[in-house]
C-alpha cells in the first residue's frame, strides 16, 4: 500500500512539473499579476491538490510570478499550507475547483476571459 501511495505521489510531481509553464499563455506578466490580484480582491478562490495535472494547468495560464499570487488553497494534507479541514468543509471533490464570492461554483479549468467575466476583472 505504502509503495502504491508513493508511486502516485511521484508521478503526480511528475505530471505537475511536466506542465509548469515560466510564461503566461495570453496574457503579459504585468496583466497576469493584475488579473491574480484582482480575482483575490474580488474573493475568487481556487482549490486544488499539488500533484493536480489540471491545477497546473490552471497556473500555467498566469505564468510562475503570478500563479504564485493566485487565492489558491491546497487540498492535499501532504502540500504546502494545507487547508484539509476546510476542503473537505466545502466538500471539494474535483480539482481545480474555484468558488467566487456570489456562491458559484465552477470545477474545471477556467480561460483567462471565463474569471474575467466571472468575476468582473479587466
Amino acid at each position: 500500500m505504502k509503495k502504491a501511495a508513493l508511486f502516485f505521489a511521484a508521478l503526480g510531481m511528475i505530471v505537475f512539473l511536466s506542465a509548469c509553464s515560466s510564461k503566461p499563455l495570453n496574457m503579459t506578466e504585468v496583466q497576469a499579476a493584475d488579473l491574480a490580484q484582482c480575482l483575490k480582491d474580488q474573493g475568487a478562490q481556487m482549490y486544488g491538490a499539488f500533484w493536480c495535472p489540471h491545477c497546473a494547468e490552471q497556473k500555467r495560464v498566469f505564468g510562475d510570478a503570478a500563479a504564485k499570487m493566485l487565492p489558491y488553497f491546497e487540498c492535499d494534507p501532504r502540500g504546502e499550507n494545507p487547508v484539509t479541514d476546510l476542503c473537505l468543509e466545502l466538500k471539494i471533490e474535483k480539482y481545480p475547483t474555484w468558488i467566487f464570492a456570489d456562491g458559484t461554483r465552477i470545477q474545471k479549468v477556467l480561460t483567462e476571459d471565463e474569471l474575467k467575466e466571472q468575476t468582473g476583472c479587466e
